[in-house]
């Protein structure tokens, strides 16, 4: 056995999203800082596995093309795979090119950071109407995702929006948005671009099931919304006489004391557009209007004829301790087509448990369950060794990058520690588990299946095409959404 071999663990981290690749950099930094005292190897191989013919999962087909972070989130997480240690391998799908039986033999650990790619569904009556959208579609399709829609109904002229979070908010912005000036500052593709274009919506309404201070924005979402071109933001003041209990309890969270003053701020806004006569952030006269409304339960999606017609939306209170409470006072919406954003539910893996309860891999702390506990006769489920999950995977649709690194963080160290006290096969180093330590043996196996893996390089020349293709139109990038033209270019 080679000395390279022998002194170095082998990660295979299925998902090169974020969670994916932050927990890749950090693995090999915290093994260079903690390895000797561990008496583990101090370098390692992460082969990293993703399904998509490019990496950066939500940061390319999850978040709002005009979030003006993207840039530089991707621009770091490209950095980080710019890495002789880390080996990307995208389109290579788990559980049809892979399985765990292919992995377990060939790596002393392997990391699930699947995260999600569906909907959780709405349940109010209703919710099968023709016009009624879940909102992973409906960001697949303006982020060109490669196996998502090409077009998309845009025909409604009054939308409503359900949910309270950032992916409501995203998908509000982009149904108001101004199509020229989305195209000047992103790198939609000319389909999303024409449908934007096309887009007959004048009125939407964001209904959010709590009230101001249990809305789960962030401020960066809010401050985007507030420089909307030709929209006027419209919001009921009532909705923003909080009670004494209800501010103190705001205020001991920084990020929810941040939100609802930028909430506020809005408040004052919206006050000013309606008293200058209409107009959007600028003074400029407004056609189209977005409808805030929180404490707005809907409960029954109405319909004619198989098509929506409205929303029957139920008035809540929400107290300080976050309860949400009914009224029983009901008001009726006309709109013509329904956006739900209440979540998404992280994907299932072939092979690994999942708890239907939370919505996650079966996991604790990260580390991969036989079964969920909740459904173990003793209440436990027993560890299976070496395999782990991370960001959605692991914790469900919640929280920003930052708490997909403090996972990254929580699951090297479990998994460094678990290594720590493995007993390697055949002598060759602690935490060397794994029998087949050949670091050309994965490629073999794929090339045997007839499996083509694009690697970094491959994804640089995509990327370098984008960017030309950009330039001919004045723009950083332009997205391409073609699988095979990816694959076209990265191999060719």
């Amino acid at each position: 056995m080679s000395e390279n071999n022998s002194n170095t663990l082998r990660i295979a981290v299925v998902g090169a999203g974020p969670a994916g690749v932050y927990s890749s950099d950090i693995f090999l930094r915290e093994l260079k800082k903690q390895g000797e005292s561990l008496g583990l190897p101090t370098k390692a191989r992460i082969d990293l596995f993703e399904k998509l013919p490019v990496p950066f999962g939500l940061v390319r087909y999850g978040v709002a093309p005009d979030h003006p972070a993207i840039k530089f989130i991707a621009d770091a997480l490209e950095k980080t795979l710019d890495n002789p240690d880390i080996h990307l391998y995208c389109d290579v799908e788990f559980g049809r090119d892979l399985t765990l039986d292919d992995l377990m033999p060939r790596y002393d650990a392997v990391l699930f950071a699947t995260g999600a790619v569906a909907d959780r569904p709405l349940t109010i009556a209703g919710a099968d109407l023709d016009g009624v959208y879940g909102a992973a579609r409906f960001v697949e399709w303006y982020d060109g995702y490669p196996t998502g829609a090409r077009t998309w109904p845009l025909d409604a002229q009054k939308v409503a929006v359900i949910g309270g979070g950032n992916v409501a908010m995203d998908v509000s912005r982009e149904l108001m948005r101004n199509a020229d000036d989305l195209k000047a500052r992103t790198d939609i593709p000319d389909n999303v671009y024409e449908g934007i274009k096309g887009n007959k919506a004048r009125e939407l309404h964001l209904f959010i099931r709590r009230g101001v201070a249990q809305a789960k924005f962030s401020v960066q979402e809010l401050r985007e919304l507030e420089k909307l071109p030709g929209v006027q933001i419209i919001l009921n003041e009532d909705d923003f006489d909080l009670d004494d209990a209800t501010v103190e309890q705001a205020g001991k969270d920084k990020l929810t004391r941040q939100m609802v003053e930028e909430l506020y701020a809005i408040r004052d806004m919206a006050e000013d557009m309606e008293d200058d006569g209409g107009v959007d952030f600028e003074g400029n006269p407004a056609p189209k209007k977005y409808y805030m409304h929180f404490n707005s339960a809907p409960t029954e999606v109405l319909g004619k004829d198989g098509k929506v017609v409205g929303l029957h939306v139920e008035h809540t209170e929400t107290g300080a301790d976050g309860v949400m409470r009914h009224t029983g006072e009901f008001t009726d919406y006309p709109v013509e087509a329904v956006y739900h954003a209440i979540g998404y539910k992280p994907a299932s893996v072939p092979g690994v448990a999942y708890d239907e309860q939370r919505d996650v891999l079966a996991n604790e702390e990260g580390r991969i369950l036989a079964e969920p506990a909740l459904t173990a006769e003793t209440g436990k489920s027993t560890v299976r060794p070496r395999l782990y999950a991370t960001g959605w995977a692991k914790r469900g649709p919640v929280g920003l990058i930052g708490s997909t690194k403090s996972d990254a963080l929580l699951i090297v160290g479990n998994m460094l520690d678990d290594l720590s006290k493995a007993e390697d096969a055949d002598g060759s180093g602690k935490g060397c588990i794994a029998a087949d330590r050949d670091p050309e043996s994965i490629d073999r196996l794929l090339a045997s299946r007839g499996v083509k893996p694009i690697d970094f390089a491959g994804w640089k020349k995509v990327d370098t095409y984008e960017r030309a293709e950009g330039a001919k139109e004045g723009r950083e990038h332009k997205k391409v959404i073609d699988p095979d033209q990816m694959r076209a270019l990265a191999l060719g």
